[in-house]
């Protein structure tokens, strides 16, 4: 197995006027992370393309989407605008790429877009990695984090991306999770992202569905959950790097509180 180091990313979303989501973003680089992500959800914020473009030009933090949904925009169009902010950040981008968050069905209607059927969300994604590849060429690489869950996106990870994150679901229980990442990891050493949706009490805006209880995932032992205690959090981190997860991923309504797990953690080399 290689031996991955954490690094920590944040979901910082435009929900305030932009002056104070720059500050937050400036803020998010002094405490020591190393990634500014942006949801895809059209109409409720400024689009992602734009708005990392700008989260670059003001910090030496890499950018990427958390994540591009496949049923909202062909392949082309994801691949060029990966590609463009590549070349636009020096190659600080990482596209987060996946099927759509639950309900996304709704979404694609309101849009006035195609229903798109899932081996269609699929192709999408096996279509956009094959693009991004060509227009990087032989000299660049636009790293890809796939959200994988069931055993076709799964396979296509293992095959086409350089990351997975497993799309959880407030039910899941940790056994189900640790089986699906041994799986993602048995054929390849696949890096894996843990996406931490719930810390303590506090509930990140687009990462988990908003009628999710704090209490259900600690029942569950959820991995999208991590306690606010950081030196508990600390300790939960270090159990869960035994699966292959180096990469975590908080809310920026939670990022205050994990920086002193980040400045422990981040850069520590971990066994993946």
């Amino acid at each position: 197995m290689s031996r991955q180091t954490f690094r920590f990313g944040v979901v910082a979303p435009v929900l305030t006027d932009m002056a104070t989501w720059r500050d937050q973003v400036r803020r998010i680089a002094d405490l020591g992370y190393s990634t500014v992500l942006m949801p895809d959800v059209p109409g409720w914020q400024p689009a992602p393309g734009p708005t990392l473009a700008t989260a670059a030009a003001i910090t030496d933090l890499r950018v990427g989407t958390w994540v591009t949904a496949s049923p909202l925009r062909p392949s082309w169009e994801v691949a060029w605008e990966a590609h463009s902010l590549t070349e636009l950040t020096g190659g600080r981008f990482d596209l987060g790429l996946g099927m759509g968050r639950p309900g996304i069905e709704d979404l694609v209607q309101e849009l006035g877009l195609a229903p798109v059927a899932p081996a269609e969300r699929l192709a999408r994604i096996r279509d956009a990695v094959a693009e991004l590849r060509r227009l990087d060429g032989p000299d660049s690489r636009t790293p890809v984090v796939m959200a994988v869950r069931g055993p076709k996106t799964r396979a296509l990870a293992v095959e086409a991306a350089d990351m997975a994150t497993i799309a959880l679901m407030p039910t899941d229980r940790r056994a189900d999770v640790d089986d699906m990442a041994r799986e993602l990891r048995a054929t390849r050493d696949l890096p894996l992202a843990l996406h931490i949706s719930v810390v303590g009490e506090t509930i990140a805006p687009f990462m988990t569905t908003p009628d999710v209880v704090p209490a259900e995932l600690r029942a569950a032992d959820s991995l999208a959950y991590l306690p606010d205690d950081p030196a508990a959090a600390i300790d939960e981190l270090l159990r869960r790097r035994e699966l292959g997860f180096s990469y975590v991923v908080f809310g920026a309504n939670a990022a205050e509180r994990m920086a002193p797990v980040v400045a422990e953690l981040a850069g520590e080399v971990a066994d993946s």
